[in-house]
């Protein structure tokens, strides 16, 4: 497990599939999210009880309050690459009351050292929404700087949105 100022890092369990499909059901909550299909607690289940072990490649941890271990989100480091040493990351806050609350941004943080310091990565980046404004402000906290723009490449709510590739090098991270 890993541990932040905020937030401790551990496996996915399968009691976990619960609040992942409520989640996963929640518009406001998958609203910036690339992929956004509603599920049904059963199949979310069986993908939570046949789900693959950690890798290099794709390690993914829950977020859980340090304070009331309580689960509220996830993180995800993703494609690692150890030739070029680089991975991508998926992050979300679940939990609409612990939104704004510096979790994510400390989730965030405590991933990419995970990365940094033990899968020995130089650079992970990340794809996010222009309009998602909070997200934004967050990846810059921990040192994620904007590399390019996928010009109107997200569409939502009748209206497409560009997208942003951020990145932090390990010698960036905050």
């Amino acid at each position: 497990m890993l541990t932040g100022d905020l937030v401790r890092l551990r496996p996915v369990e399968p009691e976990d599939a619960d609040a992942f499909n409520r989640w996963h059901n929640d518009e406001e909550v998958m609203r910036w999210l690339q992929s956004y299909f509603h599920s049904s607690l059963a199949s979310t289940r069986k993908r939570f009880a046949d789900r693959q072990e950690n890798s290099y490649e794709k390690v993914t941890f829950c977020i859980e309050t340090l304070e009331e271990r309580k689960l509220i989100g996830v993180v995800v480091l993703r494609d690692a690459d150890p030739i070029n040493a680089r991975a991508e990351v998926d992050i979300y806050i679940g939990e609409k009351d612990h939104w704004g609350g510096g979790y994510g941004t400390d989730a965030l943080r405590t991933v990419c050292r995970y990365g940094f310091d033990t899968l020995r990565l130089h650079s992970i980046e990340l794809g996010v929404v222009e309009a998602n404004e909070r997200a934004i402000k967050s990846y810059k906290k921990v040192g994620f700087q904007v590399d390019g723009r996928f010009r109107q490449s997200f569409f939502r709510d009748g209206e497409w949105h560009d997208a942003l590739l951020m990145c932090v090098l390990k010698d960036e991270l905050t």
